[in-house]
């Protein structure tokens, strides 16, 4: 589903707090600390869209994601008062690990507020990179209110992650060095949680190539700017819901709100299935670890590969997973693209009937992921044993062919 922005068409605008100016001069700023990350052409996608598709890999970036060109151009603006009193945050991953380099950059103190239930890997990476990490609440909002009195309490200078103009002119570097590296582009797709990426890209690409598309990308279950750009307003979801945690944002900065609703061609949203089979894609085809939130425009494309125009930029904007998480992903990934196949058969309950089963199974090429016995069910007859078994296949064709197979070869398949 896409929406299309509310001033996307009129071509002058008002003055916005971040400038191509300020843009420039976070980059200049940036030299020697952030990446100029790889912009990496994907072949699978070039063909589905039928123009060229680059990745911009800011997953490679130092931290794992674009947030430390936010971060520490932020920080860096502090006078010496501001330093001296360091810096708060409040993160479950991302951002918590941006500020936490940005500061020991800049020889400043910062703590950060994680949420209990945040991933270890993002806690240990957090602490690695500087920051005393308190643990505070088990949802974000909670955290987010722990650092906020922390601030007030101390005197310590919140980071906020996205409503901020240097956050988003450090951001905005990014799509400097889409233009930079591929001139040529169309379009430009990213992901947007609360904005600030989107918001920097735009503030850039806007101002040098007003003829290029940039197009913000949301989780469906997270997708607060389609109602607030409707409104013209940002508005608060209630319950916000998805597996990309990096952009799981109940309510648009302020600050970037205005710059998105003036300047982001169209916002569209994409599924959770979409984004497990893009992270997929990402895993098995480009070779490169992708968080959710990271691979929501290559959801986008996977989704509606006719509808953008090419040559196309992808900003994967991060790849800071947790290996569990990461595990079940791929499952549904694979699930939603076909490759798992669950099956429930009545065998006779005799001895060699599941050994029989499993090398017909061999012989079609199926994996067999998990097996389980059903032997109590009162719809089994007295010799009969029910087996439910859960496959990896190769795609839809041969989900269909192997069960087909097993009909034929006189097994009663009932699902």
């Amino acid at each position: 589903m896409n929406y299309r922005t509310a001033d996307s068409l009129h071509p002058s605008h008002p003055r916005h707090p971040v400038t191509l100016d300020d843009v420039r001069g976070a980059q200049k700023m940036l030299i020697g600390v952030s990446r100029v990350t790889a912009m990496e052409g994907s072949r699978h996608l070039s063909e589905l869209v039928g123009s060229p598709v680059h990745f911009k890999c800011e997953n490679l970036q130092r931290t794992g994601s674009f947030k430390l060109r936010g971060a520490y151009v932020r920080i860096a603006g502090l006078i010496a008062e501001e330093r001296a009193a360091g810096v708060v945050a409040a993160s479950a991953g991302n951002h918590a690990q941006g500020v936490a380099l940005a500061s020991s950059l800049l020889g400043v103190r910062s703590t950060v507020f994680m949420p209990k239930g945040a991933p270890l890997p993002k806690v240990a990476a957090t602490r690695d990179y500087g920051a005393e990490v308190r643990l505070h609440g088990q949802v974000v909002d909670e955290t987010l209110a722990a650092a906020q009195d922390y601030a007030r309490a101390t005197g310590a200078v919140f980071i906020h992650p996205f409503d901020h103009a240097d956050i988003i002119a450090g951001q905005g570097t990014v799509g400097l060095e889409i233009l930079e590296q591929c001139p040529e582009v169309r379009t430009i797709l990213v992901g947007i949680g609360g904005g600030g990426l989107a918001a920097g890209i735009a503030v850039a690409v806007k101002a040098l190539r007003p003829d290029v598309r940039v197009i913000g990308v949301q989780a469906a279950g997270a997708a607060a700017y389609p109602p607030s750009l409707a409104l013209g307003h940002p508005v608060a979801l209630e319950s916000p819901s998805t597996m990309a945690d990096g952009i799981k944002v109940g309510r648009p900065g302020d600050v970037p709100f205005k710059i998105v609703g003036d300047l982001v061609d169209e916002v569209r949203t994409v599924s959770e299935d979409a984004l497990s089979s893009a992270l997929l894609l990402c895993l098995e085809r480009a070779k490169l670890v992708v968080e959710p939130a990271g691979a929501a425009p290559v959801a986008a494309l996977l989704s509606a590969p006719e509808q953008f125009t090419g040559p196309v930029v992808a900003v994967l904007s991060g790849g800071n997973v947790d290996p569990l998480l990461m595990q079940r992903i791929l499952r549904h990934g694979m699930a939603a693209a076909g490759r798992y196949l669950s099956l429930r058969l009545r065998l006779a309950d005799r001895p060699g009937a599941l050994a029989s089963l499993l090398a017909a199974l061999s012989v079609l090429d199926a994996n067999v992921v998990d097996v389980s016995h059903v032997r109590t069910d009162p719809r089994l007859g007295l010799t009969e044993v029910e087996v439910e078994l859960h496959l990896e296949t190769k795609g839809p064709q041969h989900c269909t062919e192997v069960a087909a197979s097993l009909r034929d070869a006189g097994y009663t398949v009932m699902a």
